[in-house]
């Protein structure tokens, strides 16, 4: 059986020290849309940055809550580093890597993160697409790989759940970080894992059959 690590990240952008380097790529991206003769009105230098925490070349990961099996979920937050090294201490090579958009979002920035600061995964995700060998994603084995996507939320919501998104959601980390509320962030991230845990668990047939009169 394999070792199941269910996990979820937190990003925020880019800090402050690289926003003059980001600047320069922003003028740049914009200079091509002219040339080109784009006649879509240019996102604003702010929203580009903001944007970066989607983007593991440049944003960071403030939180990353994890769970082994049925263990009590933990999180890690603050220093990124620690945060990476404290994750891939928990990865083994018989890990299956479990979460929601794992596939397209949570490890390619992981691993970017990574890189970047030099931090040696103790293993390396198989990331090829269509298998659930390595990582198991939510989001892609409930869509069948397709091209449309499904909110965890929404996935919840479809399977009776409880949703995680009663206090913050996602679209307003960057916020809650830069106003010093790291701990609403990490119960944030705990509770998604939590959920994942629960979706997973209902996807492959190991939790609590629903009572049908409740009209799941």
């Amino acid at each position: 059986m394999p070792r199941k690590l269910f996990f979820d990240i937190e990003t925020i952008p880019a800090p402050k020290q690289l926003e003059p380097r980001l600047k320069e790529l922003y003028e740049l991206k914009k200079a091509k849309k002219a040339t080109r003769g784009s006649t879509q009105t240019p996102q604003s230098f702010s929203a580009y940055l903001r944007m970066t925490s989607l983007d593991g070349s440049f944003g960071r990961i403030c939180c990353l809550a994890y769970a082994i099996d049925d263990q009590e979920v933990q999180a890690l937050a603050g220093d990124e580093r620690s945060i990476l090294e404290g994750f891939w201490a928990q990865a083994t090579p018989d890990t299956l890597f479990i979460g929601h958009n794992v596939f397209d979002f949570d490890l390619p920035f992981v691993i970017k993160r990574s890189r970047i600061l030099g931090v040696r995964p103790s293993v390396m995700p198989n990331l090829a697409r269509y298998r659930s060998n390595s990582a198991y994603d939510t989001m892609h084995e409930w869509t069948g790989w397709g091209r449309t996507n499904v909110s965890l939320h929404a996935l919840s919501v479809a399977l009776g759940l409880p949703t995680s998104k009663d206090d913050i959601d996602g679209s307003q980390v960057a916020d809650y970080f830069a106003a010093g509320k790291l701990d609403e962030i990490v119960t944030y991230c705990k509770k998604d894992v939590e959920l994942t845990r629960q979706v997973y668990d209902r996807m492959t047939f190991d939790g609590t059959i629903p009572d049908p009169k409740r009209g799941w």
